[in-house]
């Protein structure tokens, strides 16, 4: 089972590779569920040697419906990203009744693909209405790889939707799970057969003045937690 670590700094980065994760999930904005990151944090992470960095493609929060002027931005963001040396793309796109947007998402997916890009499909799929039906359309479309949390807030909650996508799935795409993991439940999730974990490996350390935002360091005991209970 593959180790990926969802990370907005250097260090992050830096830890993920130390304690043996295959890729990063780079985001900006990991309060607000990942936003784009720049093209100069990207560029640090991809020249670590021996980690895969996949960005996310979101051009903003509080949803996953996108206008035409957002998709042709992510476009944009996915090329700027690519030349500075990310490896795979992350995104999803719905309509506004929660159901898959096929034109969008093909349309990114060809795009992405046309760079030589890995592609995953994010938890935008735990707010459709119909997932077994939309599991079969991101397999038509080609997705590499799809985080999941089952729909629920955690995946551990999500457990038994998780292990249905699994078996569903038959290896056609990858099936990672993502949300509240940690070194409790790790081997549950691991059990149910999916491809990869997910998850994040930071701590707040304090709160900026003037309502700035918080700031996080590298959480290593949760690294060094969960890994230990892979590799045991």
């Amino acid at each position: 089972m593959d180790i990926e670590v969802c990370i907005d700094s250097l260090d992050q980065a830096q830890a993920a590779l130390k304690f043996g994760a295959k890729r990063v999930e780079l985001c900006a904005a990991l309060d607000l569920g990942g936003l784009t990151p720049t093209a100069g944090l990207t560029r640090q992470c991809a020249e670590l040697t021996g980690l895969e960095v996949h960005v996310m493609i979101r051009t903003h929060g509080g949803g996953f419906f996108y206008s035409k002027e957002d998709i042709e931005i992510m476009k944009l963001d996915m090329e700027s990203l690519n030349k500075a040396g990310a490896t795979g793309v992350v995104f999803g796109v719905l309509n506004k009744d929660q159901s898959l947007n096929i034109e969008q998402n093909h349309l990114l997916f060809n795009y992405a693909k046309s760079l030589g890009l890995d592609v995953t499909f994010h938890r935008a799929f735990d707010f459709v209405l119909d997932p077994k039906q939309s599991l079969e359309k991101l397999i038509e479309i080609g997705f590499d790889r799809l985080l999941t949390s089952g729909q629920k807030s955690t995946a551990i909650d999500g457990i038994d939707l998780i292990r249905k996508m699994v078996d569903q799935s038959n290896r056609r795409i990858e099936i990672m799970a993502g949300s509240g993991v940690n070194s409790d439940n790790v081997k549950k999730l691991q059990a149910t057969g999916i491809d990869a974990i997910h998850f994040t490996a930071r701590k707040p350390m304090n709160i900026t003045d003037m309502n700035m935002g918080q700031d996080y360091i590298v959480d290593t005991e949760k690294l060094s937690s969960i890994v230990d209970q892979i590799r045991n």
